[in-house]
């Protein structure tokens, strides 16, 4: 098998990365077209006794392709009051946000966009970008929904992205590097003890932060009990009321990208990637296997994602920042000294 590092290193620095762009905007779209066709229009459907879309190819295998059909005929009509370029401008940040995002998850031992030993630092940086893109839209919609919507994702996303970086740091002290390949490689190669069957999937030892990673992605996603900023029942849409045809597409397609990267992050972190327990770490098979464990596992997160959404009842704001502020980040506080005790002591 050809290592695809030797093939890229024979091309130009463009084509390396011209390559690695159209890499990443297929797995977005991947990714959220999956995601899309398998809960919202399959599994949730048979979770509430429905057959979900069955009219637009087999078994409603089209489906997808009839609704981007559908929003991309639509007239993109833009608010008379609105801030034209930051309203225009606000669904291609979001996107922009998940892309980098996607660039800096390993697939396999090879098959990765941006090998950093940074990554997981660069990782939780770029997700903050979402965050201005949902105030453009809020602020830019000229809308008194728009902007209540805006404001409360803003306040949102910033509670909880504290507990989401904590509950990492757990893993970063315990695999002792912020390269994401690197902490594959730390389960991969490491013992339950003295079992290396199954390599040592940080689930086990952090579990805790595992949960805590799941509870606060739920509320960066914006997904029910944390769709405050959405709240159809309140804010019609949130910052999404007047968005029309394709920018509205691209909040879609952004939100159920960033679901599925953010489970393949908490798949690398956690659940040791794309390491298949037997095969050698370094094996070349991994990379023509290892997307398929990553996107399998990622399948698995999003499932309980969603499953949580269509659950619970909505939060309100009050019992959402309480649960950020006074209980989920001293719990991630409490795990970064016991690990930090544990890794002094082992």
């Amino acid at each position: 098998m050809i290592d695809a590092t030797i093939l890229l290193g024979e091309l130009a620095y463009w084509q390396q990365t011209s390559l690695r762009v159209v890499g990443g905007l297929a797995a977005v779209l991947l990714i959220a077209g999956t995601l899309v066709y398998l809960h919202l229009f399959k599994l949730v459907s048979f979770m509430q006794s429905r057959l979900g879309p069955m009219e637009a190819g087999p078994f409603g295998s089209l489906q997808l392709l009839a609704e981007v059909g559908k929003f991309l005929q639509k007239e993109d009509l833009v608010p008379r009051k609105a801030d034209r370029f930051v309203f225009l401008a606000a669904p291609f940040v979001v996107l922009v946000s998940t892309f980098l995002l996607v660039v800096v998850v390993p697939w396999g031992p090879d098959a990765w966009f941006v090998d950093s030993d940074i990554g997981i630092y660069l990782a939780m940086a770029v997700s903050s970008v979402s965050v201005i893109g949902i105030l453009m839209a809020g602020w830019g919609s000229a809308s008194k929904y728009s902007l209540l919507g805006g404001l409360r994702a803003t306040g949102q996303l910033i509670a909880y992205e504290l507990p989401l970086i904590l509950a990492v740091i757990g893993v970063v002290i315990q695999a002792g590097t912020m390269n994401m390949q690197l902490i594959v490689t730390a389960q991969a190669d490491g013992a339950i003890f003295g079992w290396d069957g199954i390599g040592n999937p940080y689930i086990l030892t952090q579990g805790v932060g595992f949960l805590l990673f799941m509870i606060a992605m739920q509320a960066e996603l914006t997904q029910t009990p944390f769709d405050m900023p959405i709240a159809e029942s309140e804010l019609v849409t949130g910052y999404m009321t007047e968005y029309s045809g394709m920018r509205f597409l691209l909040f879609f397609i952004g939100e159920f990208a960033t679901a599925g990267v953010f489970s393949a992050i908490a798949a690398v972190l956690f659940l040791g990637g794309w390491y298949v327990p037997g095969i050698d770490s370094d094996d070349n098979i991994l990379n023509v296997i290892g997307p398929l464990v990553m996107l399998t596992k990622v399948v698995g997160l999003t499932f309980l994602v969603f499953w949580f959404r269509f659950t619970f009842p909505r939060f309100r704001e009050d019992q959402l920042q309480k649960l950020a502020w006074k209980v989920l980040i001293p719990v991630a506080l409490a795990n970064i000294v016991a690990t930090g005790i544990l890794k002094v002591a082992f």
